[in-house]
């Protein structure tokens, strides 16, 4: 999994990125992302693999604590997810909380140490909620692994928490500026930005609207920030939070949804090609609104690939072998328009919903 490691995003994220690279969708992926199309189970499900050679005599159980049971960001992890499982020989048990809260999740972590599994591969719905109930988790002696999301402030070598054995997601902050020099190429270099978001605490999408935040700050003042509302996970909360911001700010540029039910609330209220928006995360329904063309760019992670890697690390720690796991995996993005959308990598990359 070396090759997986943040080398292909962070090196090319970094650098300067042209109108053309982004508007004409110039996709960068890191690893091999048809892995997000990789078959499996998903949603609430547990299935026994045939093969146990890799794992000995002990055929280990493994789950993976959605952030929120159906959203097919999810669903294609798992997918992901159940491909490794079989191949490692070991039984996956998805499940997730109805909502992305912390409460409905921690119910899930507490049944999983009463039945004692062997690993636990979660989304963590809460960076500090999500700490105890996982903390006792470990203390019963289960292996744990973040995927997506993380709890303390993901440092799992020098941070506050250091006990789970990896961190494996997309660089959110890093996919936040590029949602945002993307947005401002995409309304000419200058004017006003919204930025839609769900709630403070989950660490991916408060790295995202920093990383937008600092795309913004470049401009030297040629952008600037019309305000940041949060949304609780609901469109229709954010169709009523842009409709207000549009009547407060008539010259609004464009807007940067933090996941996908705070660009398309968005949406709901701009009409169509009036303002800008750029979604982050790639479900179907994000792809139709892109070919409609009530959003202009969308960015997709990867979490097939992150489900991929977990199981194999949780399998490789269960075995001693924990060499080769790093404590922090970025994965990566790719970065669909209009333009390259029936590209084979943007469409490898589009969650599946079942």
């Amino acid at each position: 999994m070396d090759d997986l490691e943040g080398a292909n995003i962070s090196e090319l994220a970094s650098k300067p990125l042209n109108r053309r690279e982004f508007l004409l969708g110039v996709a960068t992926v890191a690893g091999t992302a048809a892995l997000a199309a990789c078959g499996g189970g998903s949603g609430s499900s547990s299935s026994t693999a045939t093969n146990s050679a890799s794992t000995g005599a002990k055929k280990y159980s493994i789950a993976l604590v959605q952030g929120v049971k159906g959203d097919p960001f999810y669903v294609t992890m798992a997918k992901g997810a159940q491909a490794e499982a079989s191949k490692q020989g070991v039984t996956l048990t998805v499940d997730g909380p109805a909502q992305f809260n912390a409460t409905l999740q921690t119910p899930i972590v507490d049944a999983l140490i009463a039945k004692k599994v062997d690993a636990i591969i979660i989304a963590a719905c809460d960076k500090q909620a999500m700490i105890a109930p996982l903390q006792r988790a470990n203390s019963a002696g289960i292996k744990i692994i973040s995927v997506d999301t993380f709890i303390g402030n993901g440092d799992y070598t020098s941070g506050p928490v250091t006990f789970p054995l990896s961190y494996i997601g997309s660089d959110n902050e890093q996919g936040g500026k590029i949602a945002g020099e993307a947005l401002i190429k995409a309304i000419g270099g200058k004017g006003k930005i919204y930025i839609q978001n769900v709630q403070p605490g989950i660490s991916t999408t408060d790295q995202r609207e920093q990383g937008c935040k600092e795309a913004i700050t470049a401009t030297s003042g040629a952008v600037s920030l019309a305000g940041v509302d949060y949304n609780e996970d609901s469109a229709a909360k954010s169709a009523q939070q842009t409709t207000a911001v549009l009547q407060r700010v008539r010259d609004l540029s464009g807007i940067f949804g933090t996941n996908l039910f705070s660009a398309e609330g968005a949406a709901q209220a701009v009409k169509q090609g009036q303002i800008k928006i750029a979604n982050f995360d790639a479900p179907e329904q994000a792809i139709t609104d892109l070919r409609n063309g009530v959003v202009d760019l969308v960015i997709a992670q990867l979490p097939g690939q992150m489900g991929q890697i977990a199981v194999q690390y949780a399998v490789d720690a269960l075995n001693g072998n924990t060499s080769n796991i790093k404590k922090h995996v970025p994965t990566g993005y790719v970065v669909i328009d209009k333009s390259n959308v029936d590209s084979p990598q943007s469409q490898a990359a589009i969650y599946k919903s079942s």
